[in-house]
């Protein structure tokens, strides 16, 4: 295969692979080889500010980056200063074997950190190779303010996306899903300094119709108050179809370094601060248990001799508010009790686990409020509930029985007296003194009637005295009167059979 044709092949390869996660070091190189010159643009100016951002502590900077780099002094510098450790002495002297020399120094430092360059030479870097240049540097951010982050399980660049997912998440039009257009209205970058410094940005104030005054504001307040250089331009970013992912990158990694300190010291308070509300919580949850308890069973302890009272009342009516009163507690009473019964189980249950994940103690309730002792207490509560729902609907069937029976009572009582109204009287008439044998004998067929009509009538006596008889076993509560009724009519009874046969006797 020749030089083109191998060219041609991972050009193609890149055109299927650059959207992919995270790229190998030798695929970034030879992309590197195909750079655009907006993306070469963007590069330039974000690199050089980053390598200043660390070069200022040794009172440098650079201007130029693929120049300033070429004799090698000022790269072994910046590798001191972002990694805190001694490079070997530099060659001083200002001839090409000097500069490749020096650069291969820190190349050497670069590849004893694990990474691996992959076609980059110091004799391109000493010629000043801006593509090479700009592919070593990216390298040197990827090691030392990339490769670190590990947020979640997810480290490097998956790591710092994750972290701006996270942090933006809760802001309206910001939706993160890469580096390089999810960046180009500004808004996920104010976000990010809203997120942690809601002082330095009025975020509801921004518009996502103004990316160049959205990406200014960042850029300003970042450099003015978090200490990160302007890396980027807002005309360059908003007039790219597709900002360069690595100058993205690099910037939003400096946000991410800036935090990170005081996220540490966030999570280390807010650690010792979870530890002491989690145990604020479990003595919280102990005192709301033995209280839910206590009121509890009390509450048990109350309701229990109401449901125990079995006297009856005399009327339904007096019946009948008994059982809308017993329907009351099921309707009204009882359902937030158990509501906090298991509000109660919950509580106990929860507690138990939280001192369990904490290695502490498990929960002692006080004697008699264990969870077992209030099922008990519950337990016997349903069952006198249960006995006074039955003995309620019994005494009311017999009542309405009662009742039933002392209006048959009294129907049959009234038309027994409409009957017997002025017999007495007649049957006492001495009318057959001055009658004649023909009146006497139409006397006598009268009395012969009315005898009928009275043999007629004795089955509704009888009925009035069983009536009389079922209401005192049913325990009637006016059976003093219905006694007295019934005595009357029996006893009215009889006189009207003597009186009767008196006249009988008579009219013979």
């Amino acid at each position: 295969m020749t030089a083109v044709e191998t060219q041609i092949t991972y050009s193609n390869s890149y055109t299927i692979q650059h959207e992919e996660a995270y790229m190998t070091q030798e695929e970034d190189w030879d992309r590197d080889l195909l750079l655009d010159p907006a993306w070469e643009k963007q590069q330039r100016k974000t690199f050089t500010a980053w390598c200043n951002s660390h070069l200022r502590k040794a009172g440098t900077q650079i201007e130029n980056i693929e120049e300033d780099f070429r004799n090698g002094l000022k790269l072994m510098l910046l590798l001191e200063v972002i990694s805190g450790e001694r490079l070997p002495k530099p060659d001083k002297g200002k001839m090409r074997f000097h500069k490749i020399a020096n650069v291969n120094k820190a190349l050497d430092f670069i590849c004893s950190k694990g990474v691996k360059l992959v076609s980059i030479g110091a004799e391109e870097i000493v010629d000043g190779n801006v593509k090479m240049t700009l592919g070593m540097i990216w390298t040197i951010i990827l090691r030392f303010a990339i490769q670190d982050i590990s947020v979640e399980e997810t480290s490097a660049k998956e790591g710092l996306l994750l972290w701006c997912q996270r942090k933006t998440a809760p802001y309206r039009n910001v939706n993160v899903q890469n580096f390089h257009i999810s960046w180009k209205d500004g808004l996920a970058l104010c976000a990010l300094i809203h997120r942690h410094r809601p002082d330095l940005i009025d975020y509801s104030k921004l518009r996502k119709d103004d990316p160049i005054g959205n990406l200014n504001t960042a850029f300003e307040v970042a450099e003015k108050f978090l200490d990160i250089p302007k890396m980027l331009d807002a005309e360059d970013i908003v007039n790219t179809p597709k900002p360069d992912e690595k100058a993205i990158m690099t910037y939003v990694s400096c946000f991410y370094h800036a935090f990170a300190g005081a996220e540490q010291a966030e999570t280390a308070a807010n650690r010792i601060c979870k530890v002491l509300a989690v145990n604020q919580e479990n003595e919280k949850l102990m005192e709301e248990y033995e209280k839910l308890a206590s009121e509890l069973l009390e509450w048990i302890r109350r309701t229990i001799p109401w449901l125990e009272n079995r006297v009856a009342e005399q009327t339904m009516r007096a019946m009948q508010q008994k059982l809308e009163d017993f329907r009351d507690y099921r309707r009204i009473h009882k359902p937030p009790r158990v509501q906090e019964k298991c509000q109660l189980e919950i509580n106990f249950n929860t507690l138990q686990t939280k001192l369990r994940l904490s290695n502490r103690p498990a929960f002692m309730p006080s004697e008699g409020k264990m969870v077992s002792d209030i099922a008990n207490a519950w337990k016997g509560l349903e069952q006198v509930e249960k006995g006074y729902e039955e003995w309620l609907l019994t005494e009311i069937r017999r009542l309405e029985r009662l009742d039933h029976l002392a209006e048959k009572f009294k129907q049959k009582c009234a038309m027994h007296e409409s009957w017997t109204g002025g017999k007495e009287d007649l049957l006492s008439q001495k009318d057959y003194e001055s009658a004649s044998l023909m009146e006497i004998r139409a006397l006598m067929r009268k009395h012969e009637a009315f005898e009928s009509d009275l043999a007629a009538h004795q089955d509704r006596v009888e009925q009035i005295a069983a009536i009389a008889q079922e209401l005192n076993e049913l325990d009637y509560h006016d059976a003093a009167t219905v006694n007295a009724r019934c005595q009357g009519i029996c006893d009215q009874w009889d006189n009207l059979g003597t009186l009767t046969q008196k006249r009988r006797d008579a009219l013979e």
